[in-house]
C-alpha cells in the first residue's frame, strides 16, 4: 500500500497487522482517483470508516486542502495516525475516533468528497447516506465515493444523491454519487 502520486508520492503506508482492516488496493485506489481527479484540488475530504487513512492521504497528496479521518476502531485510528505522521500531513488532517454518526455531527464545514468504505457485511452503507444527508455535511454537487462488494446492489438514487459512475473490479464495485440537493443554509 503506497501513495500513488502527488506530494507524498511513493511513500509506503503502514498496513494492518491482521484482516480487521481492509485497505483499498493500489489498483482500485488509482482507478478511484482517475474517476474523481477534477474534484480533488482544494477540496475538503471526509474519509469515513477510514481504516488506514489510505484514501484521505491520497487525496491530500493530490491537492485536497483538508481531510477528516473518522473511525470508531481504536486500532484503525492508531494506524491512520501513524500513516498521517509518516506523510507529515498532520496540519491538514483532523482525526476523529468516533462512530460515523457522532463523527459526522462533529464536522463544522461541508465536504466536497466523502469516501465511504464501511465493513462489507455491516449494513452501514445506506445508514451512512442517511446521516450524511441529515447532518448536511456535503456541499451541493459534492460526491460520495463508495466501495462495495458484488451482490449488494444500491438504487441509482439515495436521498439527494444520484449515482453518476460505477465501475467493477472483480468482486468489488466503486460507485460515485453526486449530491443533487440544494444548499439551504
Amino acid at each position: 500500500m503506497r501513495i500513488i502520486t502527488g506530494i507524498y508520492k511513493s511513500r509506503r503506508l503502514f498496513s494492518p497487522k491482521d484482516d480487521s482492516i481492509r485497505p483499498t488496493s493500489d489498483m482500485v485506489k488509482e482507478s478511484i482517483f482517475n474517476m474523481i481527479a477534477p474534484n480533488i484540488a482544494d477540496s475538503v475530504i471526509i474519509d469515513l470508516f477510514c481504516g488506514s487513512g489510505n484514501l484521505g492521504l491520497e487525496a491530500l497528496s493530490r491537492g485536497a486542502s483538508r481531510a477528516y479521518f473518522i473511525d470508531k476502531s481504536r486500532s484503525s485510528i492508531e494506524l491512520a495516525k501513524k500513516n498521517i505522521q509518516h506523510c507529515q500531513a498532520e496540519n491538514d488532517s483532523i482525526i476523529l475516533n468516533a462512530d460515523f454518526t457522532t463523527g459526522l455531527k462533529l464536522i463544522r464545514e461541508k465536504a466536497d468528497i466523502i469516501f465511504l468504505d464501511p465493513p462489507y457485511d455491516s449494513g452501514l452503507l445506506l445508514k451512512a447516506f442517511e446521516h450524511i444527508q441529515k447532518n448536511k455535511v456535503m456541499k451541493p454537487n459534492g460526491i460520495i465515493v463508495l466501495e462495495r462488494k458484488k451482490g449488494l446492489d444500491l438504487p441509482e438514487e439515495i436521498f439527494d444523491f444520484k449515482r453518476i459512475k460505477i465501475k467493477r473490479y472483480g468482486s468489488i464495485f466503486i460507485e460515485v454519487f453526486e449530491n443533487q440537493g440544494e444548499d439551504k443554509e
